[in-house]
C-alpha cells in the first residue's frame, strides 16, 4: 500500500506535529513520552528529538503535564485543536449564501513580527479567507451566525482585535468578478474526488498491512485529509460542488474511525 501514499507527496510530520496531532486525536485524553517516543519512531525521529519536543511545547503553553512524563493539551494547545477538531462537523456551520461577504482589513496591522504574521496567515486561512486587495480579506458569508461568528473564530484563532472584521453587501462589478475567482474550485473538486478514491482503496486492504505500517500510513493520510478539510474554504454553490465536498468528508470520518482504532492497538503495546 506504499503506493498510495507515495502518489501522495504528503512529507514527513515533524515531531511536533507528532505530538500535537495524537493529543487532538485524544480527545482531552493524554499521551506518555514511552508512546511518543515509539509514535515518533515510526517517522524516523530519535527519542530525544521527542522529548526536546515535548518540552518546547510545554514551555510554550501548547502541552502540560499531567504527570509525571504524561502529557495533555495546554491552553494554547486546547484553544487550536477546539477549532480543528470540529472537522468533522464542519459542513453544520454552514448557512445558505445570498451573496454577501465577510472581510478582514489587515492592512494596518504589524509586518515585522514574524511569529505575529504566522498566527495571522493560519487564521484567516483556516477560516478559507483570500486577499482581494492589499490587506483586504474575504470569503462568502455562509457562516452559521454571519459576520459575527467569523469575527469570533478569527480572534480564538488569533487574528489580532485590531484588525476590522466586518459584511460586505455591494462590491462593484470588477471586485465582484476579482472576488468569485479567488479559489480554485476546478481544482478543489478535483481534490475532493481524488481523495475519496485514495481513502477507500487503502482502507479496503488495511487489514492486510503490519500493524507499524498501517499506523505509519494512516496517520499520513488521515492527517492529510483532516488538515485539506480544516484549511478548505468551504464555498457554496455556486462556486463550487458541495456535493462532492460533503463525499470526501464522510470518506475522512470513515478514515479517521478506523486510523483511531489503528493507532489506540499500536499505542497501546508501547506500555
Amino acid at each position: 500500500m506504499t503506493e498510495i501514499v507515495n502518489s501522495c507527496n504528503i512529507s514527513e510530520p515533524d515531531p511536533r506535529r507528532v505530538v500535537l496531532n495524537l493529543l487532538r486525536a485524544a480527545g482531552g485524553g493524554e499521551l506518555g513520552a514511552p508512546e511518543a517516543v515509539k509514535a515518533g519512531a515510526l517517522f524516523g525521529i530519535s527519542a530525544n528529538s521527542m522529548r526536546v519536543t515535548l518540552a518546547r511545547l510545554s514551555r510554550a503553553g501548547l502541552v502540560e503535564a499531567a504527570a509525571r512524563g504524561v502529557y495533555r493539551l495546554g491552553p494554547a494547545g486546547r484553544a487550536i485543536a477546539a477549532d480543528v477538531s470540529g472537522w468533522r462537523e464542519a459542513e453544520t456551520r454552514l448557512a445558505p449564501w445570498q451573496g454577501r461577504w465577510v472581510a478582514a482589513a489587515t492592512g494596518g496591522l504589524p509586518r515585522s513580527d514574524r511569529k505575529l504574521l504566522r498566527t495571522r496567515s493560519r487564521a484567516l486561512s483556516m477560516l478559507g479567507m483570500r486577499e482581494l486587495e492589499n490587506g483586504l480579506y474575504i470569503r462568502p458569508d455562509n457562516f452559521s451566525g454571519g459576520v459575527a461568528a467569523v469575527r469570533a473564530r478569527l480572534a480564538g484563532l488569533g487574528l489580532e482585535k485590531e484588525a476590522a472584521v466586518f459584511g460586505v453587501d455591494d462590491l462593484d462589478g470588477d471586485r465582484q468578478r476579482a472576488a468569485m475567482a479567488l479559489w480554485a474550485a476546478d481544482a478543489l473538486e478535483e481534490t475532493y474526488r481524488q481523495s475519496v478514491a485514495r481513502l477507500d482503496a487503502w482502507m479496503a486492504n488495511a487489514a492486510a498491512l503490519p500493524l507499524d505500517v498501517a499506523a505509519r500510513e494512516s496517520f499520513l493520510l488521515g492527517d492529510d485529509a483532516i488538515r485539506r478539510i480544516v484549511f478548505d474554504p468551504m464555498l457554496p454553490a455556486p462556486l463550487v460542488d458541495a456535493a462532492q465536498r460533503h463525499a470526501f468528508i464522510e470518506a475522512a470520518c470513515r478514515f479517521d474511525d478506523l486510523g483511531r482504532r489503528i493507532w489506540d492497538d499500536f499505542l497501546g503495546r508501547a506500555g
